[in-house]
């Protein structure tokens, strides 16, 4: 965004959530719609939302974005600072001038300048607690071939994971497509040919009918997310859909209580353009279908947009970083649903061992069949 168009920015507001009973920081519970001390064991409840709150989750038209003419109450400044490793961008309390980057676990210092940002207007609430998202990823490591035992015990050690709000965006649009292509049905035609021996060969040869097609599609696209951060492997993260965002709430700190949040470092234009590449491809299997036949040729396609709005949301993801011979690996668990992926070394000594021994076993079966040809049998 512009600074012209953030002009008015406020400065975000500090939340602090000290327990009534003992004075310590309270963190909010996965699935629950509280807060909890880990000291005293005492439970706050989160007041549900009210209809100031729910206003907020509307969506926000796209050209008013775009052109930074949002109001001034979806914008706000806050202390953040980047990671100069891989990107990350996430807050600092105003206490705290040095700590570890959550997402690649490399030492940074924080910024002293502010940043400008539209501020998120719906979280999702993590689900999954740390030890159902460390079971969840002990699992997945388990299933892996070849992973160093090092990346296997990672888990099983019990280290500690990170409970990270990510950014996204979700974009809606209204479609209208007119297009124009070829349609094409297979058929056969029998051939009969001679063999290099001189026999007959009879054989069936497929061939394709084209002809033209032309038409309209149309299509509403709701809730179209596409992750705003560069910090994460966006591969993996895409991986962890589907988000069931009818869980969405609007956005209030409780649910930070005891987490981090990631700022956006994919703006709302780059974001936009993401998202239309993924309905452009929506769109054209739209066409396919309407095409019919057994493939399909797509010459022209032409779209009209309208209705574009946007929303800026978090969503929960737990995250572990893995250092392995001087090389950052990462994975992933979503925080609702358990889904897991990540980066995975490989053992080359496994691997080794594992030519090695079939190696070995071909060369035994190929002894034992030479055996039979010979009659030795068994």
């Amino acid at each position: 965004m512009s600074d012209a168009g953030i002009a008015r920015a406020a400065p975000a507001e500090e939340h602090r959530y000290p327990c009534e009973q003992c004075g310590a920081n309270l963190r909010y519970a996965p699935g629950q719609t509280k807060l909890v001390c880990d000291y005293c064991g005492h439970t706050q409840t989160i007041a549900p939302a009210g209809r100031e709150k729910l206003a907020a989750m509307e969506e926000v038209d796209l050209a008013a974005g775009l052109a930074a003419r949002i109001p001034a109450s979806l914008v706000e400044e806050t202390r953040a600072t980047k990671c100069p490793s891989c990107g990350a961008k996430f807050d600092f309390d105003p206490t705290v001038h040095a700590a570890e980057c959550p997402f690649c676990a490399t030492p940074v210092v924080a910024d002293t300048g502010l940043d400008r940002h539209i501020k998120p207007q719906a979280v999702l609430p993590f689900r999954l607690t740390e030890d159902a998202a460390r079971q969840a990823l002990t699992r997945w490591l388990g299933s892996l071939w070849f992973a160093p035992n090092g990346v296997r015990d990672y888990a099983r050690r019990g280290r500690r994971m990170q409970g990270i709000y990510t950014p996204f965006w979700t974009f809606d649009a209204d479609t209208a497509s007119r297009y124009t292509g070829m349609r094409g049905d297979h058929y056969y035609e029998t051939r009969t040919r001679r063999g290099p021996k001189g026999e007959t060969r009879t054989e069936r040869v497929q061939k394709t009918r084209w002809t033209p097609a032309a038409g309209r599609v149309a299509r509403h696209f709701d809730d179209v997310v596409v992750l705003a951060s560069r910090s994460l492997p966006r591969g993996h993260v895409d991986s962890l859909e589907p988000w069931d965002l009818s869980a969405l709430e609007p956005y209030r700190p409780d649910y930070l209580a005891g987490f981090r949040a990631e700022g956006y470092t994919i703006e709302l234009a780059e974001g936009h353009a993401m998202a239309r590449e993924r309905m452009k491809r929506v769109i054209e299997n739209d066409v396919r279908r309407a095409i019919g036949g057994d493939v399909q040729k797509i010459t022209s396609l032409s779209t009209d947009w309208s209705g574009e709005t946007f929303k800026h949301i978090l969503l929960p993801i737990w995250l572990a970083a893995y250092k392995f011979r001087g090389k950052s690996y990462r994975f992933v668990v979503n925080g609702q649903t358990g889904e897991v992926k990540g980066e995975r070394p490989y053992s080359w000594i496994k691997i080794a061992f594992a030519i090695v021994l079939g190696a070995i076993l071909a060369a035994g079966a190929a002894y034992l069949i030479h055996l039979q040809e010979q009659g030795g049998g068994f």
